[in-house]
């Protein structure tokens, strides 16, 4: 860890798309597809279940351009959208869809999943956020993945935006977490050596005939299987783009942070697994509501300290990435709560207007297609 790498960043986001009139769940037509991709190239794919899409930003060296970047594209994905009498959602999960009802997208790849996996796959009508950070050193990807999983429950608990799945409240502010949970090789990423372990292991799975590859390895980070990156996998996708940029700034500012520390002998400390667990939980039910365990202090700490803290930790290197004005607002979702919150007063806004129980989780779908392109 000589050389300071350039902690280049890529945001990937799913979205869901809804009737513009009665703001259910609806399936991309094969004329949208191929406008989005006449538009936008390879920033744009199908997800397992037609009523989703996914975009990617390109490699961005900051967070100002990976705003120009994901900006574009959800204005093409609302516009052709538009055409169509859709919209364009970013939430974890949609408030009253039901994924009993929804299609397939018919590829190869979708097939095997389907046949792997069963139920499992096709109950996945949840959409996430995924921040690529630029680490070229191999070794450095899993030292820092063993060092960052320890801030993956901070991550998902700002995140959070899917409080609600089929018409009830779950009482989780990321309920996405407990569907996606029972996927195989999901969760927290166990601690590796180097990145000969870590290629050992994917080349014994391969060689078992469990997997193709390392991207059907779907831990909350991982390295990459595509790029020469770190990929952050735990977090909610959020309804707005500024809570986006908040958190992949602070996940590129994480990453540099750690690596700083790791160059001078100083990694961050190691973390106990079981601690590291129930804080991830805690994040999946609370969301910035209860505070985390500080493992060091050995008490529950509540979220705006933790942020407070955390910008500490990161104030250099949110300087030196030019991200300060993204990444500072972590205080303020911790002090205001999540879009899980906002999602509940939403509902209970309606409920107390006189709205019934669907027409509210309505009034929330709409609140959120309003939010897709909101700067």
């Amino acid at each position: 860890m000589t050389q300071l790498p350039e902690f280049t960043i890529g945001i990937e986001e799913e979205y869901l798309l809804v009737d513009a009139e009665t703001f259910e769940l609806a399936a991309a037509p094969d004329p949208l597809m191929a406008a989005l991709t006449a538009a936008l190239g390879d920033q744009v794919s199908t997800e397992f279940l037609n009523c989703q899409v996914e975009v990617g930003t390109g490699i961005c060296a900051t967070i100002a351009e990976a705003r120009a970047d994901l900006a574009q594209l959800r204005k093409t994905v609302a516009k052709l959208a538009a055409d169509h009498g859709l919209r364009p959602v970013a939430a974890s999960c949609h408030p009253f869809g039901d994924w009993k009802q929804q299609g397939r997208t018919d590829k190869p790849r979708y097939d095997q999943l389907d046949d792997d996996l069963g139920a499992v796959a096709r109950r996945m009508l949840i959409g996430g956020m995924h921040v690529h950070v630029g680490l070229p050193d191999q070794d450095s990807r899993i030292a820092l993945m063993n060092q960052l999983s320890y801030f993956l429950p901070h991550l998902l608990a700002l995140s959070a935006s899917s409080p609600f799945w089929q018409g009830r409240d779950t009482g989780l502010a990321s309920y996405r977490m407990a569907v996606f949970d029972s996927m195989p090789r999901t969760g927290l990423p166990p601690r590796l050596r180097d990145w000969a372990d870590w290629e050992s292991r994917v080349q014994r799975l391969v060689g078992l005939g469990v997997i193709e590859d390392s991207s059907k390895i779907w831990w909350d980070l991982r390295p990459s299987g595509k790029f020469p990156t770190l990929e952050t996998r735990i977090c909610d996708v959020s309804p707005r783009l500024a809570d986006t940029l908040t958190i992949a700034a602070v996940v590129q500012a994480l990453t540099r942070m750690l690596w700083r520390r790791t160059r001078h002998g100083q990694p961050w400390r190691d973390a106990d697994p079981i601690m590291v667990q129930e804080n991830r939980w805690r994040a999946q039910r609370y969301g910035v509501s209860a505070g985390l365990i500080d493992s060091a202090a050995d008490r529950i700490v509540p979220m705006p300290q933790l942020m407070d803290e955390l910008l500490d930790l990161i104030s250099e290197d949110m300087s030196a990435l030019n991200s300060v004005a993204e990444a500072s607002r972590i205080a303020d979702i911790a002090r205001s709560g999540t879009d899980a919150d906002r999602q509940r007063a939403l509902y209970q806004s309606a409920m107390d207007g006189g709205a019934d129980t669907h027409d509210a989780l309505c009034a929330v779908v709409r609140a959120l297609a309003d939010d897709f392109t909101a700067i």
